[in-house]
């Protein structure tokens, strides 16, 4: 059996679809339901994002995505809080206070918060409405999370960056695991962002989380139909997308984000913690380097005080105070249907 017959079998057993590129979960606005709408109708499978959103609003897209018939996936953020002392988040909200003046916000004086992204009623959301796949991210849910969700009918996964965090999931019994190398645009899922693993290519670290036994997806650094080829030839089910997803019409990224990610000025992704505390992969931009050098680690508390800054720089079309969230593959990102883009990400397999 050849990797392409391997991936088809693989993909279909795992998510129930024969497409083997699957739409990356994207918190924060980029993920919608029509998105979600348009990659399912492609005959791929895509990830809903519950991360940063009230229970109710993912109960209601869930809804609204049940109407497809389709299969899909739900995407949990796994508490696991960096936390930020007192005196090192007020020095960092002073040190920002000037990029939130031109548009009428006090950083300096913004509180601290700290909060679990309602984890506890999106699990009671998922266990009483459950949904085909739930895919985890920022580390292990508890045991007892994954068997209630396999007991209530779902398939389950972890997003993992290297292959102790592999194993350590695995052990927890989960249906197959989502490999993300460090070229993955936004949030990198590492366990340990105080040290995240190194940069490796993806189909590296696909070979090395293979050794589980478990079915595996590759996400990070996709930039075209080669990437995919390489994932899957690595022995991957399927392949992530997110980045290349960003400019499609179907997309929630803001005007400002889709500007960005054509601009020829914008010439590299960094790793940076100076929007939300923990390491994210983003276009460089006059923000990163004014901070990152003093930015600590305080997640989420971070990413709540430089909010209301993000939100307004976007609507204000001010690309240098917003997260530009980006893979390495972000240059080919392009403004076309879903359906179109993931048909070039698969004409060639």
């Amino acid at each position: 059996m050849d990797r392409q017959t391997g991936a088809v079998d693989g993909i279909r057993e795992l998510l129930g679809v024969d497409v083997p590129v699957v739409a990356a979960p994207m918190a924060g606005g980029p993920t919608t339901t029509g998105l979600a709408t348009a990659v399912g109708a492609a005959g791929a499978f895509a990830f809903l994002a519950a991360g940063y959103k009230t229970p109710e609003a993912v109960a209601a897209e869930v809804a609204d995505l049940r109407g497809s018939g389709r299969p899909f996936g739900v995407n949990v953020f796994v508490p696991t809080p960096v936390p930020v002392a007192e005196a090192e988040f007020r020095r960092y909200a002073t040190r920002i206070a000037a990029e939130g003046a031109p548009y009428g916000l006090d950083l300096a004086a913004a509180p601290r918060t700290e909060d679990d992204d309602h984890w506890a009623a999106k699990l009671d959301l998922l266990l009483a409405d459950p949904v085909p796949v739930v895919s985890f991210t920022f580390g292990l849910p508890p045991e007892a999370v994954v068997r209630d969700l396999r007991r209530a009918g779902s398939r389950v996964l972890v997003t993992v960056t290297d292959p102790a965090e592999a194993a350590a999931a695995a052990d927890l019994g989960v249906d197959g695991l989502v490999a993300q190398s460090g070229a993955a645009g936004g949030h990198l899922g590492t366990f340990t962002p105080d040290a995240p693993p190194p940069l490796r290519p993806l189909p590296d670290l696909l070979a090395l989380v293979a050794e589980t036994g478990l079915p595996v997806l590759g996400a990070g650094g996709v930039g075209g139909p080669s990437d995919v080829r390489a994932a899957l030839a690595a022995g991957a089910a399927g392949v992530l997308v997110g980045t290349l997803l960003l400019r499609a019409d179907e997309s929630g990224a803001g005007r400002t984000h889709r500007d960005a990610l054509a601009d020829p000025a914008r010439d590299r992704t960094v790793v940076t913690r100076a929007f939300t505390g923990r390491p994210a992969r983003g276009l460089r931009n006059d923000f990163i380097d004014r901070h990152e050098a003093a930015a600590p680690l305080g997640y989420p508390a971070l990413h709540h005080l430089t909010r209301p800054l993000r939100v307004a720089a976007a609507g204000a079309g001010d690309a240098d105070r917003l997260h530009l969230w980006a893979g390495t593959g972000w240059r080919g990102a392009r403004a076309a249907p879903a359906a179109d883009i993931l048909a070039d990400l698969t004409r060639t397999l």
